[in-house]
Protein backbone atom coordinates (compact mmCIF):
# COMPACT_ATOMS: atom_id res chain seq x y z
CA UNK A 1 0.00 0.00 0.00
CA UNK A 2 2.85 2.41 0.78
CA UNK A 3 4.29 1.77 -2.68
CA UNK A 4 1.03 3.01 -4.22
CA UNK A 5 1.74 6.45 -2.72
CA UNK A 6 5.33 6.28 -3.94
CA UNK A 7 4.24 5.48 -7.52
CA UNK A 8 1.69 8.31 -7.54
CA UNK A 9 4.21 10.70 -5.99
CA UNK A 10 6.97 9.93 -8.49
CA UNK A 11 4.57 10.16 -11.42
CA UNK A 12 3.05 13.37 -10.07
CA UNK A 13 6.45 14.98 -9.62
CA UNK A 14 7.46 14.20 -13.20
CA UNK A 15 4.06 15.18 -14.59
CA UNK A 16 4.02 18.56 -12.86
CA UNK A 17 7.52 19.41 -14.05
CA UNK A 18 6.64 18.36 -17.60
CA UNK A 19 3.47 20.48 -17.60
CA UNK A 20 5.36 23.50 -16.27
CA UNK A 21 8.06 23.17 -18.95
CA UNK A 22 5.57 22.80 -21.81
CA UNK A 23 3.42 25.70 -20.57
CA UNK A 24 6.48 27.96 -20.26
CA UNK A 25 7.47 27.28 -23.85
CA UNK A 26 4.05 27.29 -25.55
CA UNK A 27 1.77 29.67 -23.63
CA UNK A 28 1.76 33.19 -25.00
CA UNK A 29 -0.52 35.85 -23.54
CA UNK A 30 -1.64 37.20 -26.92
CA UNK A 31 -2.98 33.92 -28.28
CA UNK A 32 -4.71 30.73 -27.23
CA UNK A 33 -2.91 28.96 -24.38
CA UNK A 34 -1.25 26.29 -26.52
CA UNK A 35 0.70 24.90 -23.57
CA UNK A 36 -2.44 24.13 -21.60
CA UNK A 37 -4.15 22.73 -24.69
CA UNK A 38 -1.12 20.56 -25.48
CA UNK A 39 -0.88 18.99 -22.05
CA UNK A 40 -4.62 18.38 -21.79
CA UNK A 41 -4.96 16.89 -25.29
CA UNK A 42 -1.80 14.81 -24.96
CA UNK A 43 -2.92 13.68 -21.50
CA UNK A 44 -6.30 12.54 -22.85
CA UNK A 45 -4.57 10.61 -25.64
CA UNK A 46 -2.05 8.94 -23.32
CA UNK A 47 -4.69 8.04 -20.75
CA UNK A 48 -6.70 6.47 -23.56
CA UNK A 49 -3.70 4.35 -24.53
CA UNK A 50 -3.04 3.26 -20.94
CA UNK A 51 -6.70 2.36 -20.45
CA UNK A 52 -7.04 0.57 -23.78
CA UNK A 53 -3.84 -1.38 -23.13
CA UNK A 54 -5.30 -2.52 -19.79
CA UNK A 55 -2.17 -1.45 -17.93
CA UNK A 56 -1.48 -3.13 -14.61
CA UNK A 57 -2.13 -1.39 -11.30
CA UNK A 58 1.44 -0.13 -10.93
CA UNK A 59 1.44 1.55 -14.34
CA UNK A 60 -2.02 3.00 -13.74
CA UNK A 61 -0.85 4.54 -10.48
CA UNK A 62 2.49 5.77 -11.82
CA UNK A 63 1.38 7.01 -15.23
CA UNK A 64 -2.40 7.45 -15.04
CA UNK A 65 -2.98 8.83 -11.57
CA UNK A 66 0.48 10.25 -10.91
CA UNK A 67 2.02 11.54 -14.13
CA UNK A 68 -1.12 12.36 -16.12
CA UNK A 69 -2.98 13.58 -13.06
CA UNK A 70 -0.30 16.22 -12.52
CA UNK A 71 0.46 16.74 -16.21
CA UNK A 72 -3.07 17.72 -17.20
CA UNK A 73 -4.79 20.68 -15.62
CA UNK A 74 -8.52 21.15 -15.23
CA UNK A 75 -8.26 24.21 -12.99
CA UNK A 76 -6.03 26.18 -15.38
CA UNK A 77 -8.35 25.28 -18.25
CA UNK A 78 -11.35 26.66 -16.35
CA UNK A 79 -9.52 29.87 -15.39
CA UNK A 80 -8.45 30.45 -18.99
CA UNK A 81 -11.99 29.78 -20.22
CA UNK A 82 -13.38 32.38 -17.82
CA UNK A 83 -10.75 34.90 -18.96
CA UNK A 84 -11.60 34.29 -22.62
CA UNK A 85 -15.31 34.51 -21.91
CA UNK A 86 -14.82 37.95 -20.38
CA UNK A 87 -12.41 39.25 -23.05
CA UNK A 88 -12.75 37.35 -26.32
CA UNK A 89 -15.83 35.24 -27.07
CA UNK A 90 -14.30 33.91 -30.32
CA UNK A 91 -11.29 32.49 -28.48
CA UNK A 92 -13.61 31.19 -25.76
CA UNK A 93 -15.63 29.09 -28.23
CA UNK A 94 -12.55 27.95 -30.14
CA UNK A 95 -10.81 26.90 -26.93
CA UNK A 96 -13.85 24.91 -25.75
CA UNK A 97 -14.23 23.12 -29.09
CA UNK A 98 -10.54 22.24 -29.40
CA UNK A 99 -10.11 21.18 -25.78
CA UNK A 100 -13.28 19.17 -25.22
CA UNK A 101 -13.85 17.89 -28.75
CA UNK A 102 -10.19 17.17 -29.33
CA UNK A 103 -9.78 15.63 -25.88
CA UNK A 104 -12.62 13.19 -26.38
CA UNK A 105 -11.45 12.31 -29.89
CA UNK A 106 -7.86 11.77 -28.79
CA UNK A 107 -8.90 9.71 -25.77
CA UNK A 108 -10.91 7.41 -28.06
CA UNK A 109 -8.04 7.21 -30.55
CA UNK A 110 -5.59 6.42 -27.76
CA UNK A 111 -7.94 3.78 -26.36
CA UNK A 112 -8.21 2.09 -29.74
CA UNK A 113 -4.43 2.19 -30.21
CA UNK A 114 -4.01 0.69 -26.74
CA UNK A 115 -6.40 -2.15 -27.58
CA UNK A 116 -4.82 -2.84 -30.97
CA UNK A 117 -1.18 -2.66 -29.88
CA UNK A 118 -1.25 -4.26 -26.43
CA UNK A 119 -4.10 -6.78 -26.38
Amino acid sequence: MLMHFVYVGIGGFLGAISRFAIAKVLNKQESLPFGTMTVNLLGAFLLGIITGAKANETLLLLLGTGFLGAFTTFSTLKLELIQFYLKNKKHFLLYIIITYGGGIGLAVLGYLIGIICWN
